[in-house]
């Protein structure tokens, strides 16, 4: 294979297809998507027996159970594909919203409307369910997609592919607006990233090697994070069996998800109250702790955390806990050793509440809640393409209007500039 010239031709093909779905009417959009819903279900069989071959391909490789995780399609994630796929289809288009017209002096109205960025770059490992989440929002945004799943996924990518096309061909748009790159070979990466004049943005979901390694080579604005290291902090005047719920839902929810807690932190005063009821439901789902030296104190189970251990992104159930004297300690160990995704705070004070809510400089702050929540369908999202950290364009879960741009127009009726 030509790899040059093959990326050449998604590329071109995608830009030819961005225009078609730009105009694209929010009726045809919706029909596409509930096409592509109805296709899945019925080539359901074919690509469950294809991501299986992928999962024993994967098991033989020996790959981290975090992996074998993400790549698994079962009827349960098969299920949830098909809901997002109807919750993106009844979600208000963005496109073509004018805000804030104004008349201006001149006699001119001026406003923004919201347009498509174009053409979206998905570049992600593992996570088949990822080609039908991506594909549903650029195509309800009004985007054409190259879509580059890992390699580990290769035949469930494509089986799921051609049920993309098959139900953007039956609705009238055009079957290549989404495009599935069909080879494993890295250099598809940086040639995808490199080529500003037919893609207009990247969106890389992965491990930290995989987006370190995109932001190093890209042309193109991307959109990303690079890890999620999220804590939970156990405020003095937190209500304990709410603090209970909370830390073991936001570990053991889900292990391998950028979302899941890492950190525990526990103020000080209560330590001696808290450790005893949030540690045992822990060790009962397998979670390893690990320690600070006061927590161990308390605790002679607890293995001894090490420096590294405050700014590692596990993805396994593994968590790090440390007590910390105070609010303020609390939110400073977050500026130091977090990555800007996602944090809460426990507790009934609410002077402390807003202040953490303030303070704390992370695309998702919660008070009270699951870092867990920190997701495009609990958000009202319908889906997400992926979770920003960066503070330009889009941050946090990025859904429809993170896929969409704004555009200054200007009504008139013959006015001129004069003087």
């Amino acid at each position: 294979m030509d790899l040059n010239a093959y990326m050449l031709g998604l590329g071109k093909t995608a830009r030819q297809c961005a225009r078609p779905m730009a105009r694209a009417t929010t009726a045809q959009k919706n029909a596409a998507l509930l096409a592509i819903a109805r296709q899945l279900e019925h080539d359901q069989a074919a690509i469950l027996q294809a991501n299986g071959e992928d999962l024993r391909a994967a098991e033989a490789q020996k790959l981290e159970a975090a992996l074998l995780d993400r790549l698994a399609l079962n009827p349960a994630r098969f299920a949830d594909m098909l809901a997002g796929l109807e919750q993106v289809a009844a979600l208000r288009d963005p496109i073509g919203e004018i805000e804030d017209l104004q008349y201006r002096p001149s006699g001119i109205q001026i406003g923004q409307m919201r347009v498509p960025l174009g053409v979206v770059g998905i570049i992600y490992e593992s996570r088949p369910n990822v080609t039908v989440d991506a594909a549903a929002l650029c195509l309800k945004s009004g985007n054409a997609t190259i879509l580059r799943g890992g390699s580990e996924a290769l035949r469930s990518n494509q089986a799921l592919a051609q049920a993309l096309h098959q139900g953007l061909a039956d609705s009238g748009l055009p079957a290549a607006a989404v495009q599935v790159l069909d080879t494993t070979e890295r250099q598809a990466v940086d040639r995808l990233v490199s080529m500003p004049e037919y893609v207009d943005v990247i969106v890389p979901r992965g491990g930290k090697g995989l987006i370190e390694r995109v932001s190093a080579h890209a042309r193109v604005p991307v959109i990303k994070h690079l890890d999620g290291i999220c804590h939970v902090y156990v405020h003095a005047d937190a209500d304990l069996a709410m603090a209970e719920r909370i830390v073991v839902n936001a570990k053991t929810h889900r292990y391998g998800v950028c979302n899941a807690m890492e950190t525990l932190l526990v103020d000080q005063s209560i330590a001696a109250q808290a450790l005893p009821r949030l540690l045992p439901p822990l060790r009962a789902r397998g979670v390893e702790l690990r320690g600070c030296e006061r927590s161990r104190a308390l605790d002679a189970q607890l293995l001894a955390a090490s420096e590294a251990d405050w700014s590692t992104e596990y993805l396994a159930p593994i968590l790090a806990i440390r007590l910390v004297d105070g609010l303020d300690a609390a939110m400073e160990h977050i500026e130091r050793y977090g990555s800007h995704h996602t944090d809460a705070i426990v507790t009934r004070d609410l002077a402390c509440a807003r202040r953490f809510l303030n303070e704390v400089d992370s695309s998702s702050v919660m008070v009270n809640a699951s870092t867990r929540f920190a997701d495009g369908f609990e958000y009202g999202l319908g889906a997400e393409i992926g979770i920003s950290t960066d503070k330009f364009h889009a941050r946090g879960p990025v859904g429809l209007n993170g896929l969409t741009s704004l555009k200054w127009i200007v009504i008139g009726d013959g006015q001129i500039r004069g003087g």
